[in-house]
């Protein structure tokens, strides 16, 4: 599950969305009426790694009014809380290993056999978005957006907006579309250089020589990124039974895109780490992405199936398949099954390990978000009406399954491409 800073390319325009619900829930035409009300949405979100890892909670909500000009505003709010242990890159060994913690003071202990987590993993963001999207006449609508995102060591400011052009009564919509981001990343204790090595507090006779040995590491108090988004997007409707969407998103990243947490252990022959280094990774990257989405009523369920290709120039290529199945009955109630296969292959700098002796690599990571990988998302969601609102429980269950190649020596022996497992809960209310 990606948690953090992966959250860029749009999905679905609010020309489909507006489409897809009138397939789906035809009663709500009434959101054009004069007299329209605001309609809100809140969701609470438990998401819990096992062995003790990463435990995310998220509490989202968002509010909306859309009058019969076809004028939209929305506003929405996101509070989410990580604690818990998580991984650090480092591989894991058949002796005790010590790591400093990222802000050089203080370390932890990893025993025989596991995989090195930094178990003092926290962090709180608290997200705002706003928009507005109007028509300029029968053939034209706009939209415009806002966005600020504020972690402990991360802060994130962004604009958006679009246009769309009807074409045949407003069943083809071609959407043009932005957006800029501008992020500021604060690693506590400083971003470390790159390739730079761990230094550990038993390997110094006191602690002033130790402290001028970390602080010979430690870079710029902050970093800076900036992203750029062109999404271009063809809304479809087939029938009153189908509607069907493309998407073609690129995005340019440019600045600081290294995890100052992560790092990469330098073995020798017989897999014994000898150090452990800060990870680096480049300072660009582009990305090209293709969404495609089909929305169709068949009677008792609602068949909504999506394909998400992306590639970008660090040699990552995914792919994601997600399939529902909404089954509506009389009273109200609904049921709806959600089944989400996601492959990913890994990035060209991507380095479970280095092998001393060899010469350092301009850029390499650890980090097993950027190894091949493949995960499952199987989950159940069931809707209760309550009066005009409703009431909402989803539970999924998330396996990833990491890869890559062998390690020389004992970590051959060692699982340096451990499963993750994970629980997550949603609690919905519609009102």
């Amino acid at each position: 599950m990606q948690l953090k800073h992966e959250r860029r390319f749009a999905s679905i325009s609010g020309s489909l969305m507006i489409a897809s619900q009138a397939l789906v829930a035809p009663a709500q035409a009434d959101w054009f009426d004069d007299d329209a009300q605001w309609r809100g949405d809140a969701a609470l979100l438990y998401y819990g790694e096992d062995g003790d890892r990463v435990t995310a909670l998220e509490g989202t909500l968002q509010l909306t009014r859309l009058n019969a000009d076809e004028q939209q505003l929305s506003f929405a709010a996101t509070f989410d809380s990580l604690t818990g242990a998580t991984p650090t890159g480092a591989v894991p060994q058949n002796t005790a290993q010590t790591f400093t913690r990222p802000s050089g003071r203080g370390e932890y202990a990893i025993a025989p056999g596991d995989t090195p987590l930094d178990d003092t993993f926290r962090d709180t963001r608290v997200q705002l978005n706003v928009g507005w999207s109007s028509a300029l006449n029968n053939d034209w609508d706009y939209d415009l957006g806002a966005h600020l995102s504020k972690e402990y060591d991360y802060t994130s400011l962004g604009v958006n907006g679009g246009a769309v052009r009807y074409f045949d009564r407003k069943n083809t919509a071609l959407r043009l579309g932005s957006a800029l981001f501008f992020d500021t990343i604060e690693p506590e204790g400083r971003a470390p250089l790159p390739l730079t090595a761990m230094p550990l507090r038993d390997d110094f006779a006191t602690e002033a020589e130790f402290a001028a040995a970390f602080a010979a590491t430690r870079g710029n108090a902050k970093e800076h990124k900036q992203t750029a988004e062109l999404t271009l997007g063809l809304t479809q409707v087939i029938n009153q039974w189908m509607v069907t969407q493309l998407n073609y998103s690129y995005a340019l990243v440019d600045g600081y895109q290294t995890d100052a947490f992560k790092l990469v252990s330098v073995v020798d022959g017989d897999g014994v780490a000898q150090r452990h280094l800060y990870e680096a990774r480049p300072d660009q990257r582009n990305k090209h992405a293709v969404f495609w989405q089909t929305k169709a009523h068949f009677g008792a369920p609602v068949l909504d199936v999506s394909y998400r290709f992306m590639t970008d120039d660090w040699d990552i290529d995914s792919h994601t398949l997600d399939l529902r199945l909404n089954w509506q009955f009389s009273n109200g109630h609904s049921l709806e099954p959600h089944l989400r296969l996601y492959r990913q292959s890994a990035a060209e700098f991507y380095r479970p390990y280095l092998i001393d002796g060899a010469p350092l690599p301009e850029y390499a990571s650890a980090d097993y978000r950027l190894a091949e990988m493949d995960t499952y998302t199987l989950g159940l969601k069931y809707v209760l009406p309550l009066g005009q609102h409703q009431a909402s429980i989803r539970l999924e269950y998330y396996l990833q399954q990491p890869d890559g190649p062998t390690g020389p020596g004992q970590l051959a022996e060692l699982a340096l491409y451990p499963e993750v497992q994970a629980v997550i809960l949603q609690l919905g209310y519609r009102f």
